[in-house]
């Protein structure tokens, strides 16, 4: 069974293997650090983490913020979920989106909302989010610029 507790400053980089896995761009450690405490964090990013004993670096992490909007109202918004290879199918992104719906209950929200990829590498997350409550309920659309 994992710990799950939220990461903060100084301890942004013990996030950094497990996100590394599903933002491969963030960069080296030092990046990662920078960016998440100096640009997400102000905008309301926070960072939560699945520890197995005795470890000091998180075996996965989850980036999410809290937010008003029209369509949602008040709602959690779910911008990263990422374990470590070594340690998938163990239990710790359940155990973290298990914290996240009861964070959303905390804090009154009305909704939980995660956008995913699509591909057969992807078939094992989407199972866990539907086992989770999760459903489909938009398309997300992008135009690069």
């Amino acid at each position: 069974m994992s710990e799950v507790r939220e990461i903060l400053p100084p301890d942004t980089g013990l996030a950094f293997e497990a996100m590394r896995e599903l933002r491969p761009h963030v960069g080296e450690e030092a990046d990662f650090v920078r960016r998440v405490d100096e640009l997400l964090r102000p905008g309301g990013y926070r960072l939560v983490g699945a520890f197995d004993a005795g470890e000091e670096r998180a075996a996965a992490v989850a980036g999410f913020r809290l937010g008003h909007n029209l369509p949602w109202g008040h709602h959690l918004y779910v911008d990263d979920l990422s374990t470590r290879p070594d340690a998938r199918r163990r239990g710790h992104a359940r155990s973290l989106l298990d914290w996240l719906i009861d964070e959303a209950n905390r804090a009154g929200c009305g909704e939980l909302h995660l956008d995913s990829a699509v591909g057969p590498e992807r078939v094992d997350a989407h199972r866990l989010y539907f086992n989770t409550g999760l459903r489909i309920t938009a398309y997300h659309f992008v135009r690069a610029l």
